[in-house]
């Protein structure tokens, strides 16, 4: 039995991928998470063999989630189930460890082999992932400029792109404000923008936030 950890802060989804899996056998839902903060304390206490992860959560994102899991917990797969399908994304989950990668519009078909396929101890992106990844190595394909970017620049500037102020951003991350400040300057010089409104901007049309949130 493949124990799982859910974690997603919409409780639709949440239910949603709890019904599929438990309509499946094999695999036991063994906590719900709504937040990062609450993802880490149920991974220490449950100890799942596989979680589902969305990047996008209140206070810890799926980058700082994943990333403080994964070293307390090595042995641990993470499959990041997403809307966010476009580079730098995957490549940067996919480096922080995760091993695997989703969007959020496959099938339930596709994510019980994605479970099930990392549990066995193999990497599983899905199809449209894999083809994003393929295409940013084509030679002429323009890369985003958030490419540019480190795992830990390009959460800070998720959050700033989200509207988050330096302060709130610190704290979420257990780092003073003045690293705050040299990441935003490292993150507007390497996007080429000199305001948060431009990253805002930058972000929508590169997609890394979209223009409804």
């Amino acid at each position: 039995m493949i124990k799982l950890l859910i974690v997603d802060d919409h409780h639709l989804v949440r239910t949603g991928l709890r019904n599929i899996i438990d309509d499946a056998g094999g695999i036991q839902v063994v906590g719900e998470a709504s937040s990062g903060e609450t993802a880490i304390q149920l991974n220490r206490q449950h100890k799942p063999d596989v979680i589902l992860m969305d990047i996008e959560l209140p206070g810890l994102s799926g980058f700082e989630t994943s990333e403080r899991i994964l070293k307390s917990s090595p042995k641990v797969r993470i499959v990041v189930l997403t809307a966010f399908t476009q580079q730098p994304f995957p490549a940067r989950l996919l480096d922080l460890g995760a091993a695997g990668y989703l969007s959020k519009a496959c099938d339930a078909e596709e994510l019980l082999r994605a479970i099930k396929a990392v549990d066995r101890g193999e990497r599983y992106i899905g199809s449209e992932i894999a083809q994003q990844l393929a295409m940013s190595l084509l030679p002429g394909e323009p890369m985003s400029p958030f490419g540019k970017l480190t795992s830990r620049e390009l959460e800070v500037a998720l959050m700033f792109a989200k509207g988050m102020k330096a302060n709130d951003i610190a704290a979420t991350m257990s780092i003073s404000p003045k690293t705050v400040a040299t990441h935003k300057y490292r993150i507007y010089e390497k996007v080429g923008v000199d305001s948060e409104v431009g990253l805002l901007r930058e972000g929508i049309r590169h997609g890394l936030i979209k223009a409804d949130d």
